[in-house]
């Protein structure tokens, strides 16, 4: 059986920095954008634009697969001038926040910008991620219910 650790994506990889920027609210991208690159020059590979997504599902996991229903995504592509391609997209109409995500997951491929993403963007992010987790497991737990038999002594 393999090593959970070893099973678990790079949190630094492409697809890990995307799924981040994808949950991320328009503040945690905009604010750090201001602040850092406020004038970044980028050309827009493929302009900002809303679709459609199916979303599929399984009953019980392991059944057959069935088309669940439809899903607004927004996705954007920028380049920056130095060469680094960003992608952006999060479920939702918001073209400002697709854009910003891609700016963000190319800045994050640059080696003198990575470290500032990962602690301005990133990091943030992560932390409120894992609060929300964490509020949502106590809540869960306090309605918790132990069910426990009581055997009767017959004697």
């Amino acid at each position: 059986m393999p090593d959970a650790e070893a099973a678990r994506p790079n949190p630094h990889s492409r697809a890990a920095v995307m799924d981040l920027l994808a949950r991320a609210t328009r503040d945690e991208l905009a604010a750090p954008l201001k602040a850092h690159w406020p004038d970044l020059p980028f050309t827009a590979i493929r302009a900002p634009e809303i679709g459609l997504v199916m979303l599929r599902g399984r009953m019980g996991g392991d059944g057959a697969p069935f088309n669940l229903g439809e899903a607004t995504v927004t996705r954007a592509v920028i380049e920056l001038a130095t060469g680094e391609r960003g992608y952006g997209q999060f479920l939702g109409r918001d073209p400002a926040h697709a854009e910003k995500a891609a700016i963000l997951e190319a800045l994050a491929q640059r080696a003198g910008d990575r470290e500032t993403v990962e602690r301005t963007v990133l990091a943030p992010i992560r932390q409120r991620l894992a609060e929300e987790a964490r509020q949502k497991r106590a809540a869960t737990a306090a309605t918790r219910v132990d069910f426990f038999t009581l055997v009767r002594a017959e004697g």
